[in-house]
């Protein structure tokens, strides 16, 4: 999750070379959606999913939805 109150490290797209920004961000999963803030390069639309994201929340939310 991207907090403003912490220091972050610029990131920058391996593929494009230019700072990644904050942007919304849709995902899907089985017949779910759900939107939220991550940093995505402003050419050519990569997102950068943060670990603990993707172990922690993400996890959880498909762990949620297919015992539905």
């Amino acid at each position: 999750m991207i907090r403003d109150d912490m220091p972050q490290r610029q990131m920058i797209c391996k593929r494009c070379n230019v700072p990644m920004v904050k942007a919304k961000t849709g995902f899907r999963y089985l017949t779910f959606s759900f939107h939220t803030e991550l940093l995505r390069c402003p050419v050519c639309h990569q997102v950068y999913i943060p670990e603990e994201l993707v172990k922690g929340r993400m996890s959880a939310v498909e762990m949620e939805l297919e015992d539905k």
